[in-house]
């Protein structure tokens, strides 16, 4: 196997563990107002709110949206409760829109793990509190292709929010 890491050297021979993506999660939405958005999205798309919640840690209150019968990945809304949150520094640089792209993983751990072993930066140290009490992580977006990638592992094994 040939690794072409992004320092641009290659390393041959080089074996990495499983990252372990089992699916994709859910794409992040940066809005401004939560409640202005779930409207929005209720009246244009027919989508439907299965979760919200305020995490104080990350500064939001978010809500998670299901499309149709609700399997499959959710579109979550995002919208900053202070000013200094990642999400209102987001909407300040871009404006609303695409925040990041969320995979599930078994072990939010081990894939942050397998990740530095490929030379990815991840943005904690150790997992945080994400939605309905996942764990969650981040790879740097400049690691990435401009991507915030987020990994989640669920608090009820697996089992999406909703």
């Amino acid at each position: 196997m040939t690794d072409d890491t992004p320092s641009g050297k290659r390393a041959e021979n080089v074996t990495f563990p499983d990252v372990g993506l089992l699916r994709i999660d859910h794409v992040g939405i940066a809005v401004a107002d939560l409640d202005e958005a779930l409207r929005f999205y209720a009246d244009s798309f027919g989508l439907h709110c299965v979760h919200q919640e305020t995490n104080e840690e990350q500064g939001v209150r978010e809500a998670m949206l299901a499309v149709g019968d609700g399997d499959g990945p959710r579109l979550q809304l995002l919208a900053p409760l202070r000013p200094d949150s990642a999400i209102a520094k987001f909407l300040d640089r871009n404006g609303p829109g695409l925040q990041q792209l969320a995979y599930t993983v078994t072990d939010v751990e081990a894939a942050a793990a397998a990740l530095r072993a490929r030379g990815l930066r991840l943005l904690y140290d150790a997992p945080k509190r994400g939605t309905g009490g996942s764990r969650i992580n981040f790879v740097h977006p400049k690691d990435a292709g401009g991507v915030l990638v987020e990994l989640v592992e669920p608090a009820s094994g697996g089992t999406p929010v909703g």
